[in-house]
C-alpha cells in the first residue's frame, strides 16, 4: 500500500502522461464524433507519441481503451460506433495508462456545446466536491475525512452520492487497497500514511443515488434516468498534504 518516494515519482510521470490525454482531448471536436471514434484516438495518442499503454484495455476483459459515460450512464459505458456525442450532452471519460510499470486513473466530464443550466450546475458541483475530498487528504487524517468532506458538499447543492463505487488504491496493479469511499463520517476509517497513493472519484447523480447495470455487463445508468457525472484524480499522500498526480494544466493555472 505505501509507495517509496522514487516509485511516486514513476506515478508522477505516469499522471502527467495521463494529463496530456485530457489536454489532447479538449482539442477535439466532440459534437458529432461517436464514442468510438474517441475510444480510438485516444488509443493511437497514448501508444503512439506518448509510448505508453493504455491499462484498461485487457482489464477484467474489457475490450477498450476508455469508459465514455454519457448524461445517466453513472459509469463504466462502454464506446460504441452507434453512440454519437450531440449538442447539449455531458460526457465522462474515464482514462488510465501505465508507464514504466506503475498505472495514473482519471477521468473529467465535458460538455458538449450548450448544455442546460442544471446539467452545468450538476457538473461543477461533482467538479467541486471531488476537490474537497482532496483537499482533506493529509497524513494523520481518515478515509471518513475524505468521503464526509465529498458528502456534505454534494448534499447541500441537492444531490445523491453513488455509493455503489468508490475510489482505490492504485500502484502497479489497478486496483489496490484501500477503498476510498465517498461518503462517511469525520475521524472514522483507515489513518492515512505518507506514500499511500489512491484515487478520489466521486459520482454525483441529479436524482436518486440507485444505479442499475446494463445487458452488456458494464454500462451502469441512474435508476431514474436522470443524468450523473463524474470527476477523479490519482493522489499521493506527502509529508506536506496531498499531491494531485495527473493534474491537468489548466487546474495548475487554477490552483495557484
Amino acid at each position: 500500500m505505501i509507495k517509496t518516494a522514487d516509485e511516486i515519482e514513476v506515478m508522477a510521470q505516469a499522471g502527467r502522461l495521463l494529463a496530456d490525454v485530457f489536454a489532447y482531448l479538449d482539442t477535439l471536436p466532440l459534437a458529432g464524433a461517436t464514442t468510438m471514434e474517441i475510444n480510438d484516438k485516444v488509443e493511437a495518442y497514448i501508444t503512439g507519441p506518448l509510448q505508453s499503454r493504455p491499462a484498461s484495455k485487457g482489464q477484467y476483459n474489457y475490450p477498450y481503451v476508455l469508459n465514455c459515460s454519457r448524461n445517466h450512464v453513472v459509469c463504466h459505458g462502454m464506446p460504441s460506433d452507434g453512440d454519437i456525442l450531440a449538442d447539449g450532452d455531458i460526457v465522462n471519460f474515464d482514462i488510465t495508462l501505465e508507464k514504466d510499470g506503475f498505472i495514473a486513473d482519471s477521468s473529467k466530464t465535458y460538455m458538449i456545446g450548450h448544455v442546460a443550466p442544471h446539467a452545468r450546475r450538476l457538473v461543477k458541483t461533482t467538479y467541486e466536491a471531488m476537490w474537497q475530498g482532496i483537499r482533506s487528504v493529509r497524513p494523520g487524517a481518515r478515509l471518513g475525512d475524505i468521503g464526509h468532506a465529498i458528502e456534505r458538499h454534494a448534499k447541500k447543492a441537492g444531490y445523491s452520492i453513488v455509493r455503489d463505487y468508490c475510489g482505490h488504491g492504485i500502484g502497479r496493479e489497478m486496483h489496490e487497497d484501500p477503498q476510498v469511499l465517498h461518503f462517511g463520517r469525520p475521524g472514522t476509517g483507515l489513518t492515512l500514511r505518507e506514500g499511500m497513493v489512491f484515487t478520489i472519484e466521486p459520482m454525483l447523480n441529479e436524482g436518486r443515488a440507485r444505479v442499475e447495470t446494463l445487458d452488456d455487463g458494464w454500462s451502469v445508468v441512474t435508476a431514474d434516468g436522470k443524468l450523473s457525472a463524474q470527476f477523479e484524480h490519482t493522489v499521493a499522500v506527502t509529508a506536506q498534504g496531498v499531491r494531485v498526480l495527473t493534474l491537468r494544466p489548466e487546474e495548475k493555472v487554477a490552483r495557484r
